[in-house]
This record gives C-alpha cells, structure tokens and sequence, in this order.
C-alpha cells in the first residue's frame, strides 16, 4: 500500500476544508435574497405589531377559543394523516401493484390545488345533497359540512400529501437489507414493518408530521369553504384573522403575531428535538 507524505495530506485537508467553507458569490447573492424575501414580512409583523393590545387580545374568550380549536383540530388533522398516510406511503414506496403513479399524482395534486377548490370538492363529496353525506345523515344523524368535523377533514386533505411524500422519501432511501434479514428469520410483513421498518424511518416520519401539523394549523380556504366561519365550532385562527383584517387592521396583526409564535415555536421545539438532532 502506498502511503503518501503527511504534508501533502495536511495540505489537501486544508483545501478541502476552504472549498467547503467557502460560498460563490453566484450562490450568495440569490440565497440572501431569498432569505430576506421570506423575513422581511415576518418582521413587519413585529415591527407593526402594538405588543400593549396582546395581553388584552389573549385574554379575549373568542381568541382562546379560536386560537384553541385551531391547534386541537390540527392535532386531529395530524394524528389521522399519520394513522392513512403512513400506509399510504408505504404502498407507494414498496408495493408492485399496477396504476401507482396515477395514484401518486392524485395523491399529490392537493399540493397544488387551490384550497377553495378543495373545500368545493369535499362539499359534493360530504355535503348534504351527496351520496355519502345524505346516508350519513340518514343513517348516523351526522353531518359533516359547516361541522368541527368539517374542519378537521379539511385539514386532513390539504395536508396528508406533505407527510405522505416525506414518509415515501425516507421509505426509499432506507435500507430495505434489515427487511429481508428480518424476513429471513421469519418475522411476518407486520412485524418487519412495525419493529423495523418503521423505527428506521422515524425522521422521515416526524419531519412529515411536523410539516403536516403546520399546514393543517395555516389552512384558510378549504376550511372556510367546507366548514363555515362559526365562532367556538368551525373558527380557526387564520379565520379570525381574516375577519379581524376587514375592520380591525390592529387586531389582525396581533391575532398573526400569536399565530406566528405559536408556530414557530412547535416548529422549532419538533425540528430540534428529532429532525435536527438525525440530521446531525
């Protein structure tokens, strides 16, 4: 074996270490752009805040209420995209059955779809003159549309398609060699996916909620549409602050400051416990 001089590796050591630290200006320029395209509103919130009307506004019973029902139901929305879109995407990801790219890219279209274009299409599906809504109705007493219900299957549908695409993601670059060695010693397709497929994509999966919950938490147009803007029963915060910006420029911008913190952080809070600390 050929070994080489210690200084010629210290020096290509060296140089590696300045091309890796270094950034082209042709990337530069752009990334901080970007960067301060996507700050600069979020300060002009806290700029424009009036941070003396918070605590009355949090002490507000509609706020709470709406501030309330907005993460309850994101939470619902999420559990649900967790407990379909993790086989969903392992259908995807491992299965060999025939039409899976038209199920893909049906899967995938609410990523596109404008939000009111989806609560109009939950409403011919769950709405009370449909096939399924009228025998929910008939045979349950239950009606969905303009319900808490309502908002959380909004949600579920604008939102499902983040975690499934991350899940799939982490089930195809996983190392399916621990499924098979697993197999080998005669584990069921049950236990293979629960006790090792399942631990080894655990990032993928977390990461996939948290975007999941935050989309949920952040819907505006399907939620309105399919579910009405009720106070107490179907008022999200985004909701609240839509209403608040027809009249109340000031309490808009309070009630988004909350929003705001609230979500960056349970982002934060999620992203370095699990994803960060993989990441690393």
């Amino acid at each position: 074996m050929v070994r080489l001089p210690q200084s010629f590796v210290q020096r290509g050591e060296s140089r590696s270490r300045r091309v890796n630290d270094g950034v082209p200006l042709g990337l530069l320029f752009p990334a901080m752009l970007g960067a301060l395209f996507l700050v600069l509103p979020l300060l002009g919130i806290l700029t424009r805040t009036p941070w003396s009307e918070l605590p009355s506004r949090l002490a507000d019973p509609a706020i709470r209420s709406a501030l309330w029902l907005s993460v309850q139901t994101a939470t619902i929305a999420t559990l649900v995209c967790l407990v379909l879109g993790i086989p969903l995407a392992w259908l995807l990801a491992r299965s060999r059955l025939r039409g899976l790219g038209v199920l893909r890219a049906f899967i995938t279209v609410p990523l596109v779809l404008p939000p009111v274009v989806g609560g109009i299409a939950l409403l011919l599906v769950f709405g009370r003159d449909s096939f399924i809504g009228r025998r929910l109705e008939d045979w349950f007493d239950v009606v969905i549309p303009f319900s808490t219900t309502g908002v959380v299957l909004a949600m579920v549908f604008v939102a499902m398609p983040f975690l499934v695409v991350s899940v799939e993601g982490a089930l195809r670059s996983a190392d399916d060699r621990y499924e098979d060695a697993a197999a080998t010693l005669g584990a069921s397709r049950w236990s293979t996916f629960l006790h090792v497929t399942l631990p080894n994509i655990v990032p993928g999966v977390v990461s996939g909620a948290v975007l999941c919950w935050a989309r949920a938490l952040g819907e505006f147009g399907a939620t309105i549409t399919f579910a009405g803007n009720f106070p107490g029963r179907t008022q999200t915060m985004p909701l609240a602050v839509y209403l608040a910006l027809e009249s109340d420029l000031e309490g808009a911008l309070v009630l988004s400051l909350i929003l705001l913190v609230v979500s960056v952080v349970i982002l934060f809070a999620l992203r370095t416990k699990w994803v960060g600390g993989h990441g690393r």
